[in-house]
């Protein structure tokens, strides 16, 4: 194969192959060679019974690293968490339905699967398995599982099989699989010539020191877009909201609690950005009086709370609008569309994601969420149930086609 075609992604990354013990696992040898040859660096993670099939030493001699076969190696102390946080790309071939099954209900007890559920790249997937195994209903219900969740998995090969069939079960040949790892680093990449500015997290707006306003935003959705947009190569400015999500590293984050202070802060960063992405769930009412003391409940049977609008914070990024690119987000409970619709148009955004946040399984506080994706052009796009990562990778590529259309510039400030 054209080893030099996947030097341009290939060179300098950081990829995580793991083996299972399948009789394809010889193959995984070859794998790694080409993506040495192409300048990656591979950690190599096997299962026991793929020791069974080709040695630990045969990898490491390979990769010159350290095979890792054991979740409690006292050589590897956290390999679990430590070789996946490096990784741009996690691949796991050959990966038996055994394997797929794990990694489909989330159980962890080997370190590869333990991986799974700690690693943040993308994840690569090449199945093989006996032919009636791979049509097997469980096995397809948990590639739909997989793949529903963002994991790319390639079917596997019609062919001949080591129990003698000719079936669909081979393991994708190795320019299918080289090729898919460089797709995924390619798509990482197409982000770098944009600022982009997220808001995420709720808002909170003071009754007096102990009591505030506010809703149930995690700020989960805000924060996966900002992690797949700096994924994807994007600066990337977060604006947040109170929250316990712990940071992504190289993203500027500026904290705020109120709905002003948000705005403020969105003002501050918007001359600067290609794309504005308002994820957060800004309160639309504030206390017209914050009390300085904490209110007292003694000799008072009710309590009535005067409300002011909070600021718009969209109609005031309108004003200033140059050439950005606006995202906006519409939470809604009934009518969703309808009126994701009318806040697109009343706000002059190029595209809104409406989600109906009622919906079991997700909304607020999930890590999934299933959404509409309106554009100012008419378009709709209707995204089922899927994790929060995944739905921020496809509302930036259904960003990035407007930034073709209409090419983002970034604005110099001096």
């Amino acid at each position: 194969m054209d080893e030099a075609r996947f030097v341009t992604h290939l060179s300098g990354k950081r990829i995580v192959l793991g083996v299972t013990g399948s009789i394809a696992a010889y193959k995984a040898v070859s794998v790694l060679r080409t993506l040495r040859c192409a300048g990656a660096s591979v950690s190599v993670v096997m299962t026991k019974a793929a020791t069974k099939f080709v040695t630990p030493l045969t990898f490491e001699v390979l990769s010159g690293e350290r095979v890792v076969t054991d979740l409690f190696d006292a050589h590897e102390p956290m390999a679990h968490l430590m070789i996946p946080e490096r990784a741009d790309v996690m691949l796991v071939a050959p990966a038996t339905a055994n394997f797929l099954a794990r990694a489909a209900l989330g159980l962890a007890d080997d370190v590869l699967t333990t991986m799974l559920l700690s690693v943040r790249c993308p994840i690569i997937v090449a199945p093989a398995m006996d032919g009636d195994m791979w049509t097997h209903p469980s096995v397809v219900q948990h590639v739909q599982t997989l793949r529903s969740r963002g994991v790319v998995v390639l079917d596997p090969e019609v062919g001949p099989l080591a129990s003698g069939q000719i079936a669909q079960g081979r393991l994708s040949e190795e320019p299918k699989i080289v090729a898919a790892v460089d797709s995924v680093l390619a798509s990482r990449c197409d982000w770098q010539n944009e600022v982009v500015l997220v808001s995420a997290g709720p808002t909170q707006e003071s009754i007096d020191p102990v009591r505030f306003l506010s809703n149930r935003s995690s700020g989960k959705m805000g924060y996966a877009i900002a992690a797949a947009a700096k994924a994807r190569g994007a600066e990337v400015i977060l604006v947040s909201g109170p929250s316990s999500l712990s940071l992504e590293p190289g993203i500027t984050t500026v904290r705020v609690n109120t709905a002003a202070e948000m705005a403020d802060a969105l003002c501050r960063h918007f001359s600067t950005c290609t794309v504005l992405i308002m994820a957060a769930a800004v309160s639309d009412f504030r206390p017209k009086q914050s009390f300085v003391q904490k209110v007292k409940k003694q000799g008072k049977t009710d309590m009535v709370l005067e409300l002011e609008a909070t600021p718009d914070i969209l109609a005031m990024l309108s004003a200033r609008r140059t050439s950005q690119i606006m995202v906006g987000f519409a939470a809604e409970t009934e009518h969703m569309v309808s009126h994701a619709t009318d806040k697109l148009n009343a706000k002059g955004l190029d595209l809104i994601v409406a989600n109906d946040v009622t919906q079991t399984g997700g909304g607020f506080g999930s890590d999934d969420n299933a959404a509409i994706i309106l554009s100012a052009r008419g378009e709709q796009r209707d995204l089922g149930l899927m994790s929060k990562r995944r739905l921020a990778d496809e509302i930036l590529t259904a960003v990035h086609e407007l930034c073709r259309v209409r090419p983002c510039q970034k604005v110099s400030v001096e």
